[in-house]
């Protein structure tokens, strides 16, 4: 029987992963069916439950969207190292009576990186922007990359110094280059090699109080946010950074839970490439 796989959020209609898991399947082979289920606010685990009920073939997983992946999180009967240090699960795999919890966020901005971009984040200087749920879901796996410098900016600077402590006392940290939390303030006269958005403000249309010194020569500066141009790329762009969106991230997360559930990694390549000429 065909295995089944879903997205949960609210709202759910705007997501691309549906089409992305369809095109990886038949990429691969896969014997699969993927859709998109609308959660209610206060109903995702009876969503969730009811997805594995279903009769017309087995559950083995889902992603989940905004807003739910801290209910994941709750959720899951076991939780990989990624997912514990984010505090948020985007990834289930189901398995008999199990419900494995992972967060594929970061690794699929560090593939994006890496193998899209070419900016590897080893000895690069980083500025990581916001210290809410998207940024904690990528400080673990940029820091195993061993970064020169992983500064977290947030308006709040108590916030960041407290989110880089944190992350710096963490087992899973250990050996690793010790991350560090700043207010915006902080940041003149600072220059750093790639530039990473996690803030809502892309989402909301509003600018980030930015010195232009902290696009440094050859800087990378990326958007989490995609199919817009933020406020944050438009004043990036006028400082002489590369800039780039966060599609590349959303395929790269998709095809680590392709892998992670079917065992078998998609080329990404060539559905980035279709859902930008599509766009």
């Amino acid at each position: 029987m065909t295995d089944r796989y879903a997205v949960f959020g609210n709202p759910i209609g705007h997501s691309k992963s549906p089409r992305i898991h369809a095109l990886f399947a038949a990429q691969t082979g896969q014997d699969i069916s993927y859709q998109a289920v609308l959660a209610e606010k206060d109903g995702f685990a009876a969503a969730v439950g009811a997805f594995i009920a279903a009769g017309e073939g087995p559950a083995r997983g889902a992603n989940v969207t905004l807003p739910f992946k801290e209910e994941a999180f709750r959720l899951a009967t076991r939780r990989t190292a990624r997912a514990e240090a984010a505090g948020a699960v985007n990834t289930l795999s189901f398995e008999q009576d199990v419900m494995i919890g992972d967060n594929t966020d970061g690794a699929g901005l560090v593939r994006d990186l890496k193998h899209n971009l070419g900016c590897d984040p080893a000895g690069r200087r980083i500025l990581l922007l916001g210290a809410g749920g998207a940024a904690r879901g990528v400080i673990l796996p940029l820091l195993l990359e061993r970064p020169a410098e992983l500064l977290i900016a947030n308006r709040t600077e108590e916030t960041a110094a407290r989110l880089a402590l944190e992350f710096a006392r963490l087992p899973a940290c250990a050996g690793e280059p010790r991350p560090d939390g700043t207010g915006f303030a902080g940041l003149a006269g600072r220059q750093f090699d790639l530039v990473i958005n996690a803030t809502s403000a892309g989402l909301s249309g509003a600018s980030l109080p930015l010195p232009p010194c902290v696009f440094g020569p050859r800087c990378v500066a990326y958007e989490m946010v995609y199919g817009r141009e933020t406020a944050f790329m438009a004043q990036a762009r006028g400082a002489g950074a590369r800039v780039a969106d966060g599609l590349g991230m959303l395929v790269e997360q998709a095809a680590e839970a392709f892998f992670i559930w079917r065992g078998v990694r998609p080329r990404t390549a060539p559905v980035l490439a279709a859902l930008r000429s599509s766009s």
